[in-house]
């Protein structure tokens, strides 16, 4: 319970941060976050339209696509991101905290960034095109936030032809290219580690590391000056989950040799959610 607790607080903080982005950088200056709030903001701008409704109103096909390929914690978690960033954004008054238009696109995108990021990290997202690439990276095994960006830009192109002004156009991509960084600086799950484990409690320890459903290769080892036989353990996880294989390991052999190695690829069976 408390974990589900803690959750729904990280979510409604990354709303908040992501509604604070739009409504004090972003559209005071007519600029773009890109996916569906984009669309939100381009429709607003150009007609009499709450951008905060269409926000919503937009979400739902993506949120009811999510449910069947994402599973229902995730979307939960959408919808109460989705709903919470609704809200915030009636609240939080539309005005520029910065005058200058870079300005409010690098910071825009800092705080859509973190917002979004660590919604990923709770394991949900702040609905849009956020949920678009999970579904493509969960078949696909590319950093979400490189995949955000390119699914963005093109919404900045429609901004920048539709209204003839480039500038704002180029400084919305700006704001998408920074939010993608500090996205995948947060949510690293893409980022893969080879751990090798040289245990004297192996047996132990495979009966606590099963549990996380990862594959676990058991390789027969010697030490090289004391010829003693042993089993070293390899298994390949994500940055997400290596704080808990690191509390795994201390608590059941805190004198086993860990050799962590940052892993360029993984082919063959490999669970990526």
């Amino acid at each position: 319970m408390s974990k589900k607790i803690g959750a729904l607080f990280v979510v409604f903080l990354g709303s908040l941060f992501t509604a604070a982005a739009f409504n004090l950088f972003l559209i005071p200056h007519q600029l773009l976050s890109g996916g569906v709030s984009g669309l939100a903001m381009l429709t607003g701008y150009f007609t009499p339209l709450n951008i905060s409704l269409l926000y919503f109103v937009y979400n739902i096909p993506l949120l009811i696509a999510g449910w069947f390929l994402l599973g229902k914690r995730y979307i939960l978690l959408s919808i109460v991101s989705v709903a919470a960033t609704t809200w915030m954004m009636t609240i939080i008054p539309v005005e520029a905290a910065a005058p200058d238009l870079l300005l409010s696109a690098v910071f825009g995108g800092v705080l859509i960034g973190i917002g979004v990021g660590i919604s990923f990290r709770v394991g949900g997202s702040s609905g849009g095109f956020d949920i678009l690439g999970s579904i493509i990276t969960r078949y696909r095994d590319f950093p979400v936030g490189n995949v955000i960006v390119g699914l963005n830009g093109l919404v900045v192109l429609a901004m920048g032809y539709w209204s003839n002004n480039w500038n704002i156009a180029l400084a919305s991509m700006v704001s998408i290219y920074i939010a993608g960084k500090v996205l995948d600086l947060i949510h690293v799950s893409h980022v893969k580690v080879t751990l090798f484990i040289v245990s004297n409690h192996t047996d132990l320890l495979l009966e606590k590391l099963m549990p996380l459903q990862r594959g676990v290769t058991m390789i027969k080892a010697e030490g090289a000056f004391s010829h003693t036989p042993k089993d070293m353990l390899m298994t390949v996880t994500t940055r997400y989950e290596l704080a808990e294989l690191r509390r795994i390991i201390k608590e059941t052999d805190p004198a086993a040799f860990v050799n962590m190695v940052e892993t360029v690829g993984v082919m063959g069976s490999f669970r990526k959610g």
